[in-house]
């Protein structure tokens, strides 16, 4: 029987188990983490994001996870600089032009700060002159910080990425560094 992890990957994370890159210096990996032989992360989530990375053993859950010709959905919560406007917002949601091409539409809503939302290590940049908000956006393409190149496009660049959802998986209660079977 295959096996699948919800892992919520912390902040400053590699969603690697080793880092041969920078051997000198080796930078926080999923081995700090979770000590399963056979599993292997299911498509990735950038060292300065956080949320729900899939880990498993089944090469070809594996595969459909992270292709996106299978647009599996993603669902992240952005804290954004400013507030934007409903013509930001609609750009999203038809897609936007970035230098690799358009992206497909993206579903997006203006939300609260989500519930239960553990604290940032290190903490964001505040501003004081300058307003945050939170969106709600789900994709089904995964393309290289798509979400964090996406929100500048339309002039609200990310502070803040978190992915809460892939496909039917999601975080639940699951607080940074935490892991369990899906």
């Amino acid at each position: 029987m295959a096996r699948t992890i919800l892992f919520n990957k912390p902040f400053g994370v590699l969603s690697q188990f080793t880092d041969k890159a920078n051997a000198d210096s080796p930078r926080a990996t999923l081995s700090d983490h979770i000590d399963l032989p056979g599993v292997y992360p299911a498509g990735r989530l950038d060292r300065d994001s956080e949320g729900l990375l899939l880990l498993t053993d089944d090469g070809r859950l594996q595969a459909r996870i992270a292709d996106p010709k299978h647009k599996t959905p993603k669902t992240y919560w952005a804290q954004v600089e400013g507030i934007p406007d409903e013509a930001a917002l609609e750009a999203l949601r038809r897609g936007v032009r970035l230098k690799d091409g358009p992206t497909r539409p993206a579903g997006v809503t203006r939300i609260d700060r989500p519930p239960a939302l553990w604290d940032r290590d290190p903490p964001i940049r505040v501003r004081k002159s300058v307003p945050d908000s939170w969106l709600e956006i789900t994709i089904s393409e995964g393309r290289n910080r798509q979400v964090r190149r996406m929100t500048a496009h339309v002039g609200h660049p990310t502070l803040r990425l978190i992915r809460a959802r892939i496909g039917h998986w999601h975080l639940g209660g699951l607080r940074p560094g935490e892991w369990r079977d899906a």
